[in-house]
């Protein structure tokens, strides 16, 4: 595919506007890191007039996915973290063109590009999949516990990664393993135990209790360090502010975990009702 797709790339190369070409070949049939397709071609662009744009190719030896992908789409991809393996093309695959050496120059600060906001995205995920798990735990829907407490330790694997200074590949569990055996250990005992499921919960969820106690002054800093630029804030003004706004659905829930947890507290004020307060919100 690389000699059919090379005009493709090339063409797009001579664009101005390119910053990079990477080639992503499958490695394997049905290779899951290029979505089936025979080779990825992915082009960032300064261009954000389409943040995406995707053209699929065919001929007589394959197909292939062309993705272009402005800088700015790029990096909120990047500090978010949703689509990762978008992360394991640009690490993994061949630089045609590196316009002034941008790709090199990602990789190389993309480590330490936002990990406070990543950790802190990251680390809002892990309470909600924890505090919904236990729940259903209580509530002894062992079966819904048990999909909430994969997802919660699928979210305290990557935060384990970042933590380290690394980005969590598809193969986050094999970077886990080298990387946090404890929590490695965790996620082993909780698929593989013969023990009865409810008794596999009530373990897993009084260790991941102790993790996220651990990780919480780490995981609220990027919200703290947000909300300490004004005094108090209304819920709303939490929800418009650009940086906390990737919390997206999380946020309430985990204001609401910091305010238990003391690192936030709740400030109430007068409103039109004298029966009834709004509740405000400042860090401790």
């Amino acid at each position: 595919m690389e000699q059919v797709l090379r005009p493709i790339y090339q063409e797009r190369a001579s664009s101005p506007e390119t910053l990079g070409v990477v080639l992503v070949e499958k490695r394997v049939k049905g290779d899951p890191i290029t979505d089936t397709f025979d080779a990825i071609l992915l082009i960032v662009t300064a261009d954000e007039e389409f943040p995406i744009l995707t053209k699929h190719y065919a001929d007589s030896t394959g197909k292939a996915a062309m993705h272009v992908i402005s800088e700015s789409q790029l990096r909120k991809w990047l500090l978010v973290g949703s689509r990762r393996k978008v992360i394991d093309w640009l690490f993994d695959g061949k630089v045609y063109f590196d316009r002034n050496e941008f790709i090199e120059n990602l990789k190389v600060e993309f480590p330490f590009y936002g990990r406070k906001i990543r950790m802190g995205l990251e680390f809002s995920k892990l309470v909600r999949s924890y505090m919904e798990g236990k729940t259903f735990f209580e509530q002894k829907d062992y079966m819904d516990a048990y999909n909430h407490v994969v997802n919660s330790l699928q979210h305290l694997a990557r935060l384990a990664v970042i933590e380290n200074g690394l980005f969590p590949e598809m193969t986050v569990w094999s970077q886990v393993k080298k990387i946090d055996p404890a929590i490695y250990k965790l996620y082993e005992e909780l698929i593989m135990s013969e023990e009865p499921l409810e008794k596999r919960l009530e373990l897993l969820f009084l260790a991941s209790e102790f993790f996220i106690h651990n990780r919480t002054a780490d995981g609220a800093e990027h919200i703290i360090d947000v909300m300490s630029k004004q005094e108090q804030w209304e819920i709303q003004e939490l929800h418009e502010n650009k940086e906390l706004q990737m919390y997206s659905i999380d946020l309430e829930v985990f204001i609401e975990f910091l305010v238990d947890k003391g690192f936030i507290e709740v400030v109430q004020t007068e409103s039109k009702n004298e029966m009834i307060f709004h509740r405000n919100y400042k860090t401790s």
